[in-house]
Parts: structure tokens; sequence; C-alpha cells
């Protein structure tokens, strides 16, 4: 008889304690890299693009469609919605190439106890949003060239740009800020955090509740979200746009508005750390369910 692969299951309070957590989790550090000085040297732009390691460690640790998605939708909230600077469309192409590279990157890590794994994954998403980025913003300034004419040699300008804007990316922000905190980070967490949060660890080889397609799917899914940013994009920038939001809230209050978005995030963050301990709580003392895995 064929053994049947052991799945790794939340229940839907859990998925949306995971959610809720890396929301505002991610969108706390994104308000922090806004109040980071960006170095200048010579003609290249150091700067922290972002966090990645909040997302990636709670993508591989917990659910990562759930955390993937959470985290992006932190960015908007936090980073966009209070500060009153939301593009509307124009934001959805970040949110779906973030999203899915931070998806992949937690797939990737099928033991958290792996240092390799948890690496690979690390660099992986960090590689695939930056890639996916920079397609986008390359596939506009082209198709443009293409139907304006406009000067020649702009195209491949552009490429070297963003090549060079790519690299900075994964080398600086990807390995200070994705590679290096996740490779500590995981292994540490992994069998410590997800019992004080009410959540079974996920035994190594688990396969992910509902989302265990073959790659070649995954590749095409890629391909279809990759089309759907663009347009987006493409869209955002011929004005044809819409749930555009924009106000001199952070021009009045200037970096108070920032405190005031990353003090939000932080009081979401801790009560949903206090409602999952105080959740774990109330099933541990109702008989019976003290050994369940999920409770």
């Amino acid at each position: 008889m064929k053994k049947m692969t052991e799945r790794y299951t939340l229940t839907s309070s859990q998925k949306m304690m995971v959610f809720v957590l890396s929301m505002s989790l991610y969108g706390l550090s994104n308000m922090f890299t806004e109040l980071i000085p960006k170095l200048q040297l010579g003609p290249i732009e150091l700067s922290v693009e972002y966090f990645a390691f909040i997302p990636l460690t709670l993508c591989i640790l917990f659910h990562p469609m759930i955390a993937a998605l959470g985290a992006a939708l932190g960015e908007v909230i936090f980073g966009e919605l209070m500060l009153g600077q939301f593009g509307g469309l124009g934001e959805l192409e970040k949110f779906i190439t973030f999203s899915f590279a931070m998806y992949v990157a937690g797939r990737m890590v099928s033991d958290p106890r792996n240092r390799r794994q948890v690496g690979i994954a690390a660099m992986t998403g960090v590689v695939i949003h930056q890639f996916l980025s920079s397609l986008v913003d390359i596939g506009k300034v082209w198709i443009g060239v293409e139907q304006l004419e406009a000067v020649p040699g702009l195209a491949e300008s552009v490429v070297l740009i963003e090549g060079v804007g790519f690299l900075n990316d994964v080398l600086f922000s990807g390995i200070l800020f994705a590679l290096l905190p996740t490779l500590y980070l995981v292994p540490l967490l992994y069998g410590k955090i997800e019992p004080l949060l009410g959540i079974k660890p996920r035994n190594p080889g688990m396969k992910y509740e509902g989302i265990g397609f073959f790659r070649p799917k995954l590749i095409l899914i890629g391909v279809l979200l990759l089309a759907l940013a663009f347009g987006a994009e493409s869209l955002s920038e011929m004005d044809i746009n819409f749930a555009v939001w924009e106000t001199d809230y952070a021009d009045q209050y200037g970096s108070a508005s920032i405190w005031i978005s990353i003090g939000a995030a932080a009081l979401v963050a801790v009560l949903t750390l206090l409602v999952m301990r105080a959740k774990r709580s109330k099933n541990k003392s109702v008989p019976g369910t003290e050994n369940s895995p999920y409770a």
C-alpha cells in the first residue's frame, strides 16, 4: 500500500493569526527602512530595500502562502495607506511579485533545521522578486521605446541600469537583510516559537495543505502573475489608474507620520501575539486538548 504523505494543516483561526502577524511585523519593519539613510558611492546607491528576513522566516516556519500574502498586504497598509501615498493600480505589481517570491521561498524548505535549504530559499526569494521587478521595469521602457521611437539605445541603457540595481539589491539587501538573519532565526526559532503560539511545528518533509502542485505549474503561475503585474504597472504609467489615494498627511507631519504608522503596526503585532497566547492557554485548560497538535 502506498504511504500517504503527511500534510501540514492549520485551522482557520490559526491561518488568520499568522496572516495578521506577518502583516503587522513586516509593515513595522518596512517603516523602519524609511528611516535608514541611503549611502551614495559614486553612481552606486546603497540602500536597504526591505527586511526580507521577516516574511522569509514566517513563510518557512508557518504557512508560506498565508505569511507571504500577509507581508505584502502589510506593506500596503502601513507603508502606503497610513501615509496617504497609495498608488492604486500601480501598487499591484510589487504586491504580486513580492508575495509570489516569498511564497516560493517558503515552499523550498522541507526541513527548517537545514541551514543549506534555508539559505538557498532566502536568496532565491530575493532574486525572484528583484528579477521580476526588473523585468517589469525593462518591459515598460522597451515597449515605450518601440512605440514612440525615442532615443536610440535608451532601452539598452535601462537594461544596464536595472542590472546594476538588481545586483545592488541582491548582494546588499539580499545578503545582509535576508540571507544572514534568516539563516540564524529559522533554525533558532523552529520548534520553539510555534508551541508558544499554539501551533504545531511542521515536521521535516511535510507538505503544505492544498498547495502541493508540480514545478511546471508553479512556473506557469509565475509567468501569468508576471504578465498581470506588467499589465497593471503599464496601465498605471499610462494614467489608466483607479483607487489612488494621496494626501498631504506625510508632508504635513513629516517623520512623525512614520512613527505613527510604526506604533500602529507594533500595536497590531502585540495584540495578535497576545490573542494567540490566550487561545493556547484556553485550549490547554480544556480537558482532552492538552496533547492536541494544534492546540
